[in-house]
């Protein structure tokens, strides 16, 4: 698929990874529908960088959180009130945080599950529908290589990225033949939000077969990749410097 024209809306794009995704597809000629929680100043901060590239942008404000009720009800209003069409979908917003295993609670599972598992899914769903009616789409979910290998006090995060993963191979078979779904699993690219010593940050890039960080124009250049590759739906690409190996 050309991504030129093309409408797709990137969630958590205000930031970090969600922001390299959203100006790569910008680059490539995309409109991009900017979705963000709280992260107004530099949602517009993006926006206006995405103009700069001569693309069309959106604001799109929404909370995937637990916090309010009647998940679905609004997820089905916020698609019904895109301003455009979407052809195609990032589902990169999540959060992240450590849950030591004795001090998991009922709170962080609730957390974990429905931002980084139940949100997308049913973003997914919504939008789906609507691509299998126009017979074109693409989606690619951000997930996670802890969903095929725990992180240690992680637990609630890693499971909802196995569940992304095992979501990802699913919405592939219910949305063939016509839209195609994807899936891209970072390994240490980007510190946490909590941040990282110098000393840790080394010891992880020592669990790469490369040695070294990543990249945030790696991950989004992987996006890209299954955005336009048109014969390719239902794959989970690892671009963690090959620490899934060790």
């Amino acid at each position: 698929m050309s991504l030129s024209g093309k409408n797709i809306l990137v969630t958590g794009a205000a930031k970090r990874l969600g922001r390299e995704i959203a100006l790569e597809l910008a680059a490539a000629g995309a409109n991009i529908l900017i979705h963000y929680r709280s992260s107004k100043k530099e949602a517009l901060s993006l926006q206006k960088e995405i103009k700069e590239l001569a693309g069309e942008t959106w604001l799109c404000p929404f909370d995937f959180s637990h916090q309010r009720p009647r998940l679905q009800k609004r997820i089905q209003s916020f698609v019904k009130n895109l301003p455009v069409a979407v052809d195609a979908l990032v589902n990169n917003a999540a959060i992240y945080y450590p849950t030591p295993f004795g001090k998991i609670t009922e709170t962080a599972w609730d957390d974990f599950l429905t931002t980084n598992l139940k949100s997308p899914v049913l973003l997914a769903q919504e939008i789906g529908v609507q691509m299998l009616k126009r017979k074109s789409g693409s989606i690619v979910n951000i997930v996670d290589i802890a969903g095929e290998n725990p992180f240690r006090n992680y637990l609630p995060y890693s499971i909802s990225k196995a569940g992304l993963v095992a979501a990802t191979k699913g919405l592939a078979k219910e949305l063939a033949p016509h839209v195609r779904v994807n899936a891209v699993a970072p390994g240490p690219i980007l510190e946490p939000p909590h941040g990282m010593s110098a000393a840790l940050k080394k010891k992880v890039a020592e669990t790469t077969l490369l040695k070294k960080f990543g990249s945030p124009s790696d991950m989004a250049q992987a996006v890209r990749f299954f955005l336009e590759a048109d014969f390719v739906t239902g794959q989970i690409l690892a671009v963690d410097g090959g620490k899934s190996l060790n």
